[in-house]
């Protein structure tokens, strides 16, 4: 799997989008070309420059878990658009 950071801030969190509660979801791409294609809609928005990290499947979904942060699995059948607003580091 792999997860958006802010580039040169990999360690300080991972890219979410706000949902219609105000929660921050993460996402979790299956696919780095599914990735890379969010950053480039990122970058079409002005948003910062964003890195592509790969993740271990289980250790990220059982962190995402203890930590109470919610997460989403963006398959390849998925089609995401990046949202004009909501987006934050978690």
């Amino acid at each position: 799997m792999y997860i958006l950071t802010l580039a040169g801030k990999e360690k300080e969190g991972a890219y979410s989008v706000e949902d219609d509660t105000g929660q921050q979801i993460l996402y979790l791409f299956e696919e780095e070309d599914d990735a890379e294609r969010y950053v480039m809609m990122l970058e079409e928005q002005d948003y910062p420059e964003m890195n592509i990290l790969e993740v271990e499947d289980k250790l990220m979904i059982k962190t995402c878990e203890n930590h109470g942060y919610v997460y989403t699995i963006i398959t390849p059948d998925d089609i995401v658009i990046p949202p004009t607003i909501g987006h934050d580091i978690i």
